[in-house]
């Protein structure tokens, strides 16, 4: 098992760790989405591209993936299980709606894991966070996600989490812009589309 040389398929437009990781379906609210997430692989990239994985532990988690592929995939199940109750959580959040008890209950769950495996570390006159041996844990990518979702839901920034206003994207982000009114998780890509969309209704009245 090795690392994918393709372009990236991830973006990380939403703001903040977790949202980034729930945003890991493209068009999920249409007809034909696609899941980003199917592999281990696929993880370990996107917590390469996020930042959350030093270069470090990365063969390590590729050997013992290759090693253990049935925990491997486990892995992966727990990654999606943990992003559909993040995802559930936070539209629920910008659509003003009641948070589910399930959702909730997941996240818990890989809040305490992650809590398992952290530590206050002293460094260059510093005190930080630091996660104990990721390279050896194939569930190591979900703990900083995890982490960075009891953050959101507990900040300020929580009243800034938003929805794409496209029915087909519905990706989530925080809106930081000074009126607090974004629409888009892109402009170039959603908000140029539902242009396009409106503009060709227009013509064909």
């Amino acid at each position: 098992m090795t690392p994918s040389n393709s372009k990236s398929r991830f973006e990380f437009t939403g703001g903040n760790l977790c949202l980034d990781f729930a945003n890991t379906i493209d068009n999920r609210a249409s007809e034909n989405p696609k899941d980003l997430l199917t592999a281990y692989t696929d993880l370990v990239e996107w917590g390469t591209e996020a930042g959350v994985l030093p270069p470090t532990c990365l063969q390590g988690l590729y050997r013992l993936a290759l090693d253990t592929p049935g925990h491997a995939q486990t892995a992966v199940r727990h990654a999606v299980h943990l992003r559909d109750a993040i995802y559930t959580i936070f539209a629920a959040v910008a659509d003003r709606r009641g948070i589910s008890g399930a959702a909730l209950a997941a996240l818990n769950v890989a809040v305490q894991d992650a809590g398992e495996h952290a530590r206050i570390a002293h460094t260059s006159r510093r005190f930080a966070w630091e996660w104990v041996l990721p390279g050896e844990s194939l569930n190591s990518v979900l703990w900083p996600v995890a982490r960075a979702a009891a953050d959101l839901l507990v900040s300020d920034d929580l009243a800034y989490v938003r929805q794409c206003a496209s029915s087909d994207c519905t990706w989530l982000f925080l809106d930081k812009t000074k009126n607090h009114r974004r629409r888009w998780c892109e402009m170039r890509t959603c908000g140029n589309r539902d242009k396009a969309r409106r503009y060709y209704a227009r013509k064909k009245k």
